[in-house]
């Protein structure tokens, strides 16, 4: 099974560019993050023609997660269990946002995650990322066949930020949040092994063309997959500031000895 994890940046702006990923890179399942739009307005006659279903959450123009998958669709799921809440205004009741979509795909429990970003360290939303993160390692069932892809929003490492230093006093960095992303691996999940540095690219300062970038997409599995970063989806006109990171699994073996 071919899977692809891919933070579009909005899909009604690049929906001809998913299609045609979708058809030259022969993917079975996209989870796709930052849909940025409502359920009513999301392009599903564009990929249902192409032969998919699609699975969306989404609740207005903002995050916004899709699963979109040829080979089946099943136990569809809007959000994992205690997926935790938020709203801006803390003495407002704290409402679950469009981050998370889980579906069972060809027997294969696929998640499509949109971790939140953080914003500032200090800032309630950076709190809300760290439990969001420890939420969803619960959700972890070692032994069995799941794939928990999308934007986590963090660089596992050093190496996974092209200048350490330019990131200091600012989130995708920290240690809190590394210990968070390492509690998900110690639940029995790693990530898809491939040899690209970079996922992201900020649109500011030419970052792309001086490959100024940050792994912060993945696919954590207990399956044996390999894959690789689609870097040319993050080029030309009209591109998505991530691009897509694509896995071959053997469905049928998953790494029980693997599991911590």
């Amino acid at each position: 099974m071919r899977i692809a994890t891919w933070n579009i940046n909005s899909v009604r702006t690049r929906v001809d560019r998913a299609v045609a990923f979708l058809e030259r890179n022969d993917i079975d399942v996209l989870a796709m993050q930052e849909t940025k739009c409502a359920d009513d307005k999301f392009p599903y006659s564009a990929f249902e023609a192409a032969g998919y279903e699609v699975a969306h959450v989404g609740y207005h123009q903002w995050n916004g997660v899709a699963l979109i998958s040829r080979v089946g669709l099943d136990n569809v799921r809007d959000h994992f269990p205690n997926q935790p809440r938020f709203h801006k205004d803390p003495e407002k009741p704290q409402e679950r946002e469009a981050r998370a979509v889980g579906a069972t795909c060809g027997g294969v429990d696929i998640w499509s995650l949109y971790v939140p970003n953080g914003r500032e360290i200090g800032d309630r939303h950076y709190d809300y990322k760290l439990e969001f993160l420890w939420r969803l390692a619960e959700a972890v069932e070692p032994g069995t066949p799941q794939v928990f892809c999308g934007d986590y929003n963090i660089a596992p490492t050093d190496k996974d930020v092209w200048d350490r230093a330019f990131f200091e006093g600012k989130t995708h960095v920290t240690e809190p949040e590394r210990a968070a992303f390492d509690n998900l691996l110690e639940s029995g999940l790693a990530p898809i092994k491939h040899e690209d540095p970079y996922s992201y690219w900020d649109y500011k300062a030419m970052r792309f063309q001086k490959n100024e970038g940050m792994l912060i997409d993945f696919q954590l599995t207990g399956m044996e997959a390999g894959g690789f970063v689609d870097k040319h989806e993050r080029e030309g006109k009209g591109a998505s500031d991530h691009a897509p990171v694509v896995a071959d699994y053997d469905v049928t073996r998953v790494l029980i000895d693997d599991v911590r």
